[in-house]
């Protein structure tokens, strides 16, 4: 489902995009209907203003427009210079004549707030919503839920199978879904900051385990060793244990044979016949849940008699 407000560099490809920057008629439309557009910035210069080129113009994002802080104050250097190559999304604030020469001046900070004031402050806890991937740390992923504005998504909330950071499940750059976990205390724009979750999306174990079957061998992902055995990931929400074995390492990619699947203790037995060194990515997101709210979600399939 394609939602009203999207995160940066979702919107450059659409044709109402297209035909808003297409000519100054149609800009100054969408100027007047205070539209959320998109266009790539080509440079910041040395006042850390934001130049885009948009119908052979020169347009202006001015470091007091860059975006909504915290404090309130201008955006601090390094959110404004890395913008520079991006994609933005930004409100036509004017049209004005400078120099015998057409400038257009823009505001990220208003699409910004247009977001949170329309889509952002009415979502509830559980609400699904698009996101992108921006920046790795090892607690979790920051993610543009719109317009460039950030959240977090905390590792623990990625996926029921354990991880080890962020990048071993998600790329940067890569649009993902996730779901309103809570607001935070730190305020963003007079407003709690907004944290996320993933792994609601991803199926319940019986959802999950329903995919696979006695006897098959396939393929996962060594994501921990312990005494008593090693983990096998065999989906984002799905991981299967195997008797230990000689050679193996976490992250590897592991052939295993499915000797068991025991819904009433939600365990899946393996048996590793081989294990190398593999791509990461081998194990795609399949979501089980893209719209609505997650609030009903039960991973557990048993019943509380069992």
């Amino acid at each position: 489902m394609k939602r009203a407000f999207q995160p940066e560099g979702m919107l450059s490809g659409s044709p109402e995009n297209k035909e808003a920057l297409s000519n100054l008629a149609n800009l100054e439309k969408a100027m007047r209907e205070q539209r959320i557009l998109e266009e790539r910035v080509l440079l910041c210069d040395s006042d850390m203003n934001l130049i885009l080129d948009i119908c052979g113009c020169r347009a202006v994002i001015t470091r007091d427009e860059v975006a909504v802080t915290e404090d309130g104050l201008w955006a601090r250097d390094i959110a404004v210079i890395t913008r520079v190559g991006r994609a933005v999304q930004f409100i036509v604030t004017d049209i004005v004549e400078e120099n015998g020469a057409k400038v257009i001046y823009l505001s990220r900070k208003r699409a910004q707030e247009k977001c949170f004031r329309e889509y952002l402050d009415l979502l509830e806890d559980g609400d699904i919503l698009d996101a992108r991937v921006t920046h790795f740390e090892p607690f979790g992923c920051f993610c543009d839920i719109g317009c460039g504005i950030i959240s977090l998504l905390s590792i623990d909330c990625i996926s029921v199978s354990r991880i080890l950071h962020p990048s071993d499940r998600f790329y940067l750059g890569e649009y993902i879904l996730a779901a309103v976990r809570g607001r935070d205390d730190v305020i963003l724009g007079n407003r709690g900051r907004i944290s996320l979750t993933h792994k609601e999306l991803l199926g319940t174990w019986k959802e999950n385990a329903a995919r696979f079957a006695i006897g098959q061998t396939v393929t996962g992902i060594v994501r921990s060793i312990e005494s008593y055995g090693i983990f096998i990931e065999l989906a984002p929400n799905l991981a299967g244990l195997a008797e230990w074995k000689a050679g193996v390492e976490v992250g590897q990619v592991a052939a295993v044979y499915i000797k068991n699947i025991i819904e009433s203790k939600m365990k899946v037995k393996l048996v590793i016949i081989d294990s190398y060194a593999g791509e990461k990515s081998m194990i795609k997101t399949e979501y089980f849940r893209t719209e609505g709210n997650i609030r009903d979600f039960v991973y557990d399939c048993r019943t509380h008699d069992e």
